[in-house]
């Protein structure tokens, strides 16, 4: 590969071909691998009340907020 590809101003150590810019660590994984490791649960997080209280007013926002389109679309139908 010719380092005309390569910008001038970024150091040589930084630099990577533009096919492996993109590619995360699962892309070097076997197929057996990424099975084992997409079918280990993750752990449930830790958050503070007032984090889980957050989330709870957004889940219940949503709900609001998806009934509320759904209540126009049915009474544009009309």
């Amino acid at each position: 590969m010719s380092n005309a590809a390569y910008s001038p101003r970024v150091p040589h150590q930084h630099q990577q071909p533009p096919e492996r810019r993109e590619a995360g660590p699962v892309t070097f994984l076997e197929l057996g691998q990424l099975v084992a490791e997409t079918s280990r649960p993750v752990p449930r997080a830790a958050l503070s009340t007032r984090a889980a209280a957050g989330l709870w007013a957004l889940r219940i926002f949503v709900v609001l907020v998806s009934l509320m389109v759904i209540y126009t679309f049915v009474v544009q139908l009309r």
